[in-house]
């Protein structure tokens, strides 16, 4: 199973991955830790993101997408896609490299939490860029970037929706059914 996450920064993602990863024994990929294992262990891809990194820039869809590339032909059976795609772009070129070798995306589940909720968690989580001016501009570029690719996914036919309130275990079953 090829699955990939899609919803605002604390609709619950990160938390399911663990769950969805377990329940199916698909490999989860952090583009996050993936970029970090690449600069630690000093590949090509990790040497030219540090650069990148260093100057305080953002590193390129085509870095993400080669160290997406490298990751999924390196492991045996489904993954798990948190953190990416993050717009039309980079949706339409991971559905093209996933083309190429043969690792089309079976479900894109969309967690559907209501923005007041999602900005109680972010606070109440203590981190020191959670405030609430941050959660602000991370909503806004959410909502011009992301949320495009509710649409774009669904018109493919691969959105299941899971409404993404309530206990973690409840959430879990609801997207659990929604696969099945």
């Amino acid at each position: 199973m090829r699955i990939v996450l899609l919803g605002a920064p604390g609709s619950g993602k990160g938390t399911q991955a663990t769950n969805l990863v377990e329940k199916y024994g698909i490999t989860h990929l952090s583009t996050g830790d993936m970029l970090r294992a690449e600069v630690s262990a000093g590949t090509a891809l990790g040497v030219e993101a540090k650069k990148i990194m260093d100057a305080g820039q953002l590193v390129s869809d085509d870095i993400v997408l080669g160290m997406i590339k490298n990751n999924i032909e390196s492991i045996e059976g489904g993954f798990l896609l948190d953190g990416f795609p993050r717009n039309l772009n980079q949706a339409e070129a991971l559905d093209e490299l996933l083309a190429q070798i043969g690792e089309p995306i079976d479900k894109v589940i969309f967690f559907d939490v209501p923005f007041d909720i999602i900005k109680e968690r972010l606070m109440s989580r203590g981190r020191s860029d959670d405030t609430e001016e941050t959660i602000e501009k991370r909503r806004k570029v959410y909502e011009s970037e992301t949320a495009p690719l509710i649409n774009y996914y669904t018109k493919q036919g691969k959105l299941v929706t899971v409404e993404g309130v309530g206990e973690v275990n409840e959430i879990s079953q609801r997207i659990f059914k929604a696969l099945s």
